[in-house]
């Protein structure tokens, strides 16, 4: 198996991470998104995560397969030491390692960040269909995420009404006067040294 190469997103990174992104948008209900972004707007999400949150690609072979990153939870204060996790893999090479190699390195850098616990919204159904599975709940489940909850029959896409579960998983050791919460510039030349 050729190695995989994990690194931060760039800006110039858009387009190759929207293409392994549309087909979720289009053809699955892993996404409740409609419409597929323009590389504009993705870009603009790239940007805006990484003012605060780390933003990651695997690459094998020099070529991007897949991408995680982490979002606020909450807006709230007393929300700062969680987060909301997200990963994509390129469709064709899932159960490859990517998405273990992702989220391996995601939580470490979060760790150092103090992060406490990651949290990911995952699209659920009722019974699999041709639209969704319930991959995305056992490879979570496979990193140690367990189930908080679930919010029934709250998604309609493709005619259909689907269901989305949180599922949570604690990194850290919750002090009684936490850390504050160091931005992803912080630390990243910890787990990224420029060359």
């Amino acid at each position: 198996m050729n190695k995989i190469i994990i690194r931060p997103a760039q800006l110039s990174d858009a387009q190759k991470l929207l293409e392994i992104y549309a087909p979720y948008v289009k053809d699955t209900a892993i996404t409740f998104e409609y419409d597929v972004p323009s590389k504009k707007e993705f870009a603009s999400r790239i940007a805006h995560t990484l003012e605060r949150y780390p933003y990651i690609v695997a690459q094998k072979d020099g070529i991007i397969v897949g991408y995680a990153y982490a979002g606020a939870f909450k807006s709230r204060a007393a929300y700062d030491w969680s987060v909301e996790t997200s990963i994509y893999v390129a469709r064709g090479i899932r159960k490859c390692g990517t998405g273990r190699a992702l989220y391996t390195t995601l939580e470490k850098i979060l760790k150092a960040m103090n992060i406490k616990n990651v949290n990911a919204c995952i699209a659920a159904p009722e019974k699999e269909d041709e639209y969704l599975s319930n991959d995305s709940i056992l490879f979570h489940e496979r990193m140690g995420y367990t189930l908080a909850g679930t919010f029934h029959q709250c998604g309609s896409k493709f005619g259909r009404w689907y269901n989305m579960v949180w599922m949570e998983k604690l990194i850290a050791s919750h002090e009684e006067n936490p850390a504050p919460v160091l931005p992803f510039c912080a630390v990243q030349e910890q787990f990224f040294p420029k060359k």
